[in-house]
């Protein structure tokens, strides 16, 4: 039995979205995690992932470990107390811990695939449910976007302690992702926003506005197919950032090189100080812009569609 779930990319709002402003995140197709589960000769569960070089018996990892959390919630949900003899084999395209949420995706893969195999096909809102519980596990307290965006494969609206909207994408329009090789440290560039914010809160509630107001004049801009109006907006939107303090020297080169090779607008997606930036491109440009980012340091580059 085989299931696969794509990755996320956040294209507007991340740190005011901490602050109850709304957050726009898409997912990208491009990379996904699939997960095929069979019957195996030896006795309970054994997980191949070659991208993490895991070789193991189920019952040889500890509860906690991520991928034997997702099992065991799932067994339990079941009412599954015997683990039966399976093989679980789990491959990605997607990067680890560079905000494409490869975590989320992982476990929707996998409780889709184990729950079909098993004959109890889980409907997408207890999916979407169980993958936040085991978010929760890791991330203390995660934004719930990942696992709704990778779940239903669709677009989401998010504002924090109000249910997440999906909306529809009225226009198609091509997004070039480019990945600076810097992990990420999304804990502390929040905490280093909150400390700037307790400083100075008028100032930062006014940002943190700003940012609200570009992700909905961005949700009506998809909705209503005129995605090229979203260039400008990730312009404002990276400015805004910036003010943060949450870009970085490598972050801004690569959007100043993705502007230069023609993107529409560029900013940084998700924590910030490294991970990825995104750029709106032209279909026609896009390799274009791709291949100015390589030369101008990224790690990678996928080109994506959204849909």
């Amino acid at each position: 039995m085989k299931a696969s779930a794509p990755g996320k990319i956040i294209l507007f709002g991340e740190h005011a979205v901490v602050y109850n402003r709304p957050a726009l995140a898409v997912p990208v197709t491009q990379v996904h995690v699939d997960v095929e589960v069979s019957d195996s000769s030896r006795r309970g569960g054994f997980i191949n992932a070659s991208g993490i070089d895991l070789y193991a018996e189920l019952n040889s990892l500890p509860a906690d470990h991520p991928i034997a959390s997702v099992i065991l919630k799932l067994f339990s949900a079941l009412g599954i107390s015997q683990i039966p003899d399976i093989e679980i084999n789990i491959t990605s395209t997607i990067p680890v811990a560079s905000g494409l949420g490869s975590g989320a995706a992982v476990s929707v893969a996998l409780i889709r695939a184990l729950s079909s195999f098993l004959f109890h096909p889980i409907p997408d809102d207890e999916v979407n449910l169980l993958v936040y519980e085991i978010e929760k596990l890791h991330h203390g307290t995660p934004s719930g976007i990942d696992n709704t965006v990778i779940t239903y494969n669709k677009p989401v609206y998010f504002i924090k302690g109000q249910p997440i909207e999906t909306f529809t994408v009225g226009k198609p329009f091509t997004i070039v992702i480019g990945d600076t090789g810097i992990p990420a440290p999304t804990k502390e560039s929040v905490g280093d926003v909150r400390l700037l914010w307790l400083k100075d809160k008028t100032r930062f509630e006014e940002i943190f506005d700003l940012i609200g107001q570009t992700s909905l004049i961005a949700r009506r801009s998809i909705e209503s197919g005129q995605p090229e109006l979203l260039g400008e907006l990730m312009d404002q939107n990276h400015a805004l950032l910036q003010q943060l303090t949450v870009s970085s020297p490598e972050l801004d080169k690569l959007i100043d090189a993705a502007r230069k090779a023609g993107a529409l607008g560029a900013k940084l997606s998700g924590g910030g100080r490294g991970g990825n930036m995104i750029a709106l491109a032209e279909q026609a440009k896009a390799e274009s812009v791709a291949s100015a980012l390589i030369s101008a340091g990224a790690r990678q580059t996928i080109i994506t569609e959204i849909s």
